[in-house]
């Protein structure tokens, strides 16, 4: 047998309860939306490049991970419709960074969890 299974099929009617009654009333449905968007090459490298120079206009975006302008702009509105970027005019350009540090430190783990794993 596999060893990331159990040997038995049994489970604890207490934990599974409890876990059940949680997932009842939580939304997962944000948390969903910022994995999905995340979950794109494009969008993720705008992320980090926006955790390194923590604002950026769609031309140095766009630049940065070798796609059109467009192509870009498009990415940026699924990041701000996810609510995982802002924008900041100023006269013709537009600035965009990320919206705040919970998505900073989403991004940081990630990035530190990924190192650990080429470690092993």
């Amino acid at each position: 047998m596999s060893n990331d299974m159990c040997d038995v099929y049994l489970f604890d009617e207490h934990k599974v309860s409890r876990v059940k009654a949680n997932m009842e009333v939580v939304d997962l449905a944000p948390m969903l939306s910022i994995y999905k968007a995340l979950a794109d090459k494009n969008r993720l490298s705008i992320c980090y490049s926006l955790l390194l120079e923590e604002k950026l206009c769609v031309c140095d975006l766009a630049n940065i991970i070798g796609a059109t302008v467009a192509t870009t702009s498009h990415h940026l509105r699924y990041l701000l419709k996810s609510h995982i970027v802002s924008v900041e005019k100023k006269g013709k350009n537009a600035f965009y960074e990320l919206k705040d540090d919970h998505i900073k430190t989403l991004i940081r783990t990630a990035l530190a969890h990924g190192d650990e794993d080429d470690e092993e």
